[in-house]
This record gives C-alpha cells, structure tokens and sequence, in this order.
C-alpha cells in the first residue's frame, strides 16, 4: 500500500454514513490531513487513540500525536513512515430516520369493545454528540473495510424503540380509555412521552435524539368495518328513537326467519321444539312481514298527542297508560267510559250517591251504611 502524505475524506454521496474507516494506514510525519465541516478524525496507533482532530488542516507530528514519540523511529529526518489507522466521524444530524411497527399491536377498543390490529409509523432525527463514547463501544466490532451507517445504528435499537412505542400506545389507549378513532388527537401528546424515554436509550451510546414524531396510527378497513356498523346502529338509536329502532330490529329478524323458513323450522326442532310448531311459528312470521301496512290502525294519545299504534297499552312516545277502564250501568249493565257521568243506553246516573250525612254510598244501596237513613 503506498504512503500518504496528504489524507482527507469528501464524504459518501449519502449522508447515511456515521463513521468511516480510511483505507490507508500508512503515513508519515508531516503529512497533511484535511477535516471537513461537521466531521472529526480519530487516530488510533497500537489500539490507541493518539489524537482527535476537529475540521480544519492539521500537520501530522509528533506535537499533535505525542503518542508517536516514543513508538515511530526518527531516523528518516521526520518523515519516517509508520502505520496508524484513520476514522472519520460524521457530526451533522441524520433528520430522516424512519420507523415502523413491524407486527401489529392487538387489543380491544374502550369504545366500541371491538378487537383491533394497530400499527404506527413515523420519522426521528440523530446527532452524535459523545463520539468518544460511540466510538469506544462499536470499534471492536468493526472490519478493516466497514462503513457504519445509520441504518446499522438503527436495527440496534429497532428492538426497544418499537418495545417503547407499543407500550405506550397500549397504556394511553387502555389506561386512558381513548378510542382507536381518537387517538390522532393525542399524536403530540404521545410523541412527547416517547421522546423523552427513548432518547435515554439512544443517549447511552452518546447521541442526541434531535427529534422524534408520529406520523400515523392506523388499522386494517376490516377491522374498521366492525366499528363502523356500531356507529351505523347508533345513529338509528339517535335519529329513530329507542323503542321504533327495536320495532325496526324485530321486523328485521321476521324477515330473515321468513327467508330461510327450513332454517327457523330446524332451529326450533334441534331446539326440542316439534317441527309443526316451528313451521308454524315461520308461518305467523311470514303472515307479520306479508301484512299490508295500510292495514294498521293508529291513535292519538291523550297525553303527548303522538301517533301510536291503536293496539298499544301505553304510549312509546311518553309513557302514557292507554289502558281503556270501563264503568257497567247498574240500570241496564251498558258500557260507559270511566269519565261518564250518565249512561249513553239507558240515561241513568253514573254517579254514587250521596247521604246526608256526607257519606258516599254505592250506586246500588238502600240505606246509608254510616247513618242508616234511607235512600232516596
């Protein structure tokens, strides 16, 4: 390998890289080595770090690299050649770092108790800060001819990041009762708590962790399907009211039964309910849903004036009693309706009599039960 005299890395074409090893390592005092702006240099000689040199032009000597005095042999008038390994180390930040759960995170909705499949994704950003304390740590592991990238840096960490972020989606979900369908609300919130703890993890091998985001929490459309027929069944209950959207839910089940008439009649049968009774049942069914509508009869209620069925007993609009109570003349046993006063066949008094006293007798007494006078 021939001698350098002059040594300088421009960087890769991607920004990707975090440290880079040069090929040479063979120099010699005096020779002249170039930093650029956002990279350091490390020497190392013997397993050694000699020396470490920020941006700028430095002259390799024994002034810079005291290590070297007693290692490199001066007889060559100083430009003795020796062998020393060289490694740049890229200072700028790595903004575009992007992750993703890799399985999803199943649990069950707060909301709307439906099972869920959720992933997350999003984007960090990396600055090395203690690169001593990186450097120390990886350097063993390197080959003569390796490049370590960002993307090493992060399948490292891939493990716990992702650990993290599902704990925590998993705890703001279920231990704050947010639905799935809300959560986009909570993406700051969230991206705070997760940058705090996992830039402690990163911070262990001397990075910053500059930023760190949420971009999407997402699940599969079946799994949304599922919820949306929820939201379906609650706007009914909204817009129909309780009792008509379970009128509604009854002729639903009717019509169901009435289209598969072998099915109800098996069901019933297995149920140890006879066959004939079964078919039976799937006929009234049958006879319920084919009934014209026009045939229904309605009425107004005394109470809220709503339109009813005229075969109710109480109101389903506020509850009403409707039940009809009916008063038999003594006279001629006619039917009159509790508010009567006077019999619509006969035209006798509806009303009890009176005594003198003030007692209230029934209609058809002689005497007075409290004072004994006749009545009249």
């Amino acid at each position: 390998m021939p001698i350098l005299d002059r040594v300088k890395f421009d960087g890769l074409r991607s920004r990707d890289w975090l440290i880079y090893k040069h090929p040479t390592d063979k120099l010699v005092l005096g020779s002249t080595l170039i930093v650029n702006e956002g990279q350091v240099a490390i020497f190392i000689k013997g397993g050694q770090i000699c020396d470490v040199f920020n941006s700028g032009t430095h002259i390799l000597s024994t002034n810079n690299l005291p290590l070297l005095h007693n290692i490199v042999d001066l007889a060559y008038g100083g430009k003795t050649p020796f062998s020393a390994e060289i490694y740049f180390i890229n200072l700028t930040s790595k903004m575009d770092l992007y992750w993703g759960t890799t399985d999803p995170i199943q649990l069950i909705d707060p909301k709307y108790f439906v099972k869920l499949r959720i992933r997350a994704f999003g984007q960090l950003s990396l600055r090395l800060d203690d690169y001593l304390l990186f450097f120390t740590e990886i350097i063993g592991s390197m080959n003569k001819d390796d490049i370590v990238s960002y993307e090493k840096v992060q399948d490292y960490f891939k493990g716990s990041l992702i650990t993290s972020i599902k704990t925590e989606l998993a705890n703001k979900i279920i231990n704050e009762k947010i639905s799935a369908l809300e959560i986009t609300t909570e993406l700051n919130n969230i991206s705070n708590s997760l940058k705090e703890k996992i830039s402690n993890a990163f911070s262990e091998f001397g990075f910053i962790m500059a930023h760190f985001h949420i971009q999407s929490i997402n699940f599969p459309e079946e799994d949304f399907d599922k919820i949306n027929e929820i939201l379906q069944d609650k706007a009914k209950f909204e817009i129909m009211g309780d009792n008509r959207y379970v009128t509604q839910r009854s002729f639903d089940i009717y019509e169901s039964a009435a289209a598969n008439e072998n099915g109800v009649a098996g069901l019933f049968a297995t149920s140890g309910v006879g066959l004939g009774v079964g078919q039976g049942m799937v006929n009234m069914m049958n006879q319920q849903v084919q009934q014209p509508t026009n045939n229904v009869t309605h009425k107004i209620c005394p109470s809220c004036h709503g339109n009813i069925s005229s075969t109710s007993k109480f109101c389903n609009l506020c509850g009403e009693n409707l039940t009809r109570k009916i008063i038999t003349c003594h006279s001629c046993q006619g039917e009159n309706e509790e508010s009567s006063k006077f019999c619509s066949s006969c035209g006798n008094s509806l009303l009890k009599p009176v005594c003198s006293c003030g007692q209230e007798l029934d209609i058809t007494s002689k005497f007075c039960n409290n004072c004994g006078a006749q009545v009249k």
